[in-house]
């Protein structure tokens, strides 16, 4: 049997198969086309993707063998499950801690941009720390400032809890309307977008991805915002519009940002990349050792259940 994967895993997706399965792996660092990967999936049993590998009949169809689908990930959306359970593939996905470490990230890019982390370790790696200056990389404050959350949901509701020990006012909005239990517990306050927007130092996106949120951040938003504020997104690329949040960090219409996410990843919106102001990270949000390790376990365990004939413990 053969098991596709067309992106290196975490190490117990890699290793533990019996002598009969055959790993094919694409370790060169780089996707594959659609068509690389109908190619390799001509011939396999079973096959690990990513949230970027869309599985629609056109692909299930290329994969005339194949008995199992693995998702890396815990939603769907990129496979047509239906599809694929009419044709008799077993479709596992693969529940991760997503909450805390992304609160964890999404509070690490807020300190980083704030405190010209980036910035401060460029200065001293190009030889450029000859002495202390007064006025040198100043940053700006973050314990008792004000945190806007766009989206309270669980992630959000995580970044409210660190911002809570720092100190900080906490305003927030929310899809459904005000929260009246986690005011109580995080004393945040609901107020409408263009009143966070206004007057957070620090505005973190937590939101969905809807037809309606998508370029939610654009132009007139960060020109709603203080000069002095950041815009951090751990949630999803095209909440903001890129080109435009560029043109306000380069025209100093914000002071700065922290991204993880990009509207079309791999790329990165080619003005963002000469930006001091900005900090990124190439989508860390829940990439922790201990967060990987369990979920490559879970993919492990499920796949061999499926290609034995026996139901996986987490499938769709």
């Amino acid at each position: 049997m053969k098991i596709y994967m067309p992106v290196v895993f975490p190490e117990p997706l890699m290793s533990g198969w019996h002598a009969g399965i055959a790993l094919d792996v694409n370790r060169s660092g780089y996707p594959v086309s659609r068509e690389e990967m109908k190619r390799h999936l001509s011939d396999a049993d079973a096959v690990v993707i990513n949230l970027d590998d869309v599985f629609d009949r056109e692909m299930i169809d290329a994969s005339p063998k194949l008995r199992v689908i693995t998702l890396f990930a815990a939603s769907t959306y990129n496979i047509d499950v239906e599809y694929a359970r009419e044709r008799g593939i077993t479709v596992c996905t693969t529940p991760g801690e997503i909450f805390e470490n992304t609160a964890d990230l999404t509070f690490a890019l807020l300190m980083a941009a704030a405190r010209r982390i980036p910035e401060a370790d460029a200065y001293i790696r190009a030889g450029n720390y000859h002495a202390w200056e007064p006025a040198g990389l100043l940053g700006g404050d973050i314990y008792g400032k004000t945190l806007g959350i766009i989206g309270l949901g669980k992630i959000g509701s995580c970044v409210a809890r660190r911002a809570k020990g720092f100190g900080m006012r906490i305003l927030y909005t929310a899809a459904h309307g005000p929260k009246p239990e986690l005011e109580k517990e995080l004393g945040c306050e609901f107020v409408q977008l263009d009143q966070l927007l206004g007057e957070a130092d620090f505005v973190t996106l937590h939101c969905k991805l809807t037809p309606e949120t998508e370029g939610l951040i654009g132009a007139e938003q960060l020109r709603g915002m203080k000069k002095t504020a950041y815009l951090i997104n751990t949630g999803r690329g095209m909440l903001v519009d890129e080109a435009a949040l560029a043109d306000a960090l380069e025209q100093g219409c914000i002071a700065g940002a922290g991204l993880d996410v990009f509207a079309d990843e791999p790329r990165v919106t080619e003005k963002l990349l000469a930006l001091p102001n900005v900090v990124m990270t190439p989508h860390l949000g829940a990439s922790t050792r201990e967060n990987r390790m369990r979920m490559a376990e879970i993919a492990a365990d499920c796949t061999r259940a499926a290609l034995a004939g026996r139901i996986p413990a987490v499938y769709a």
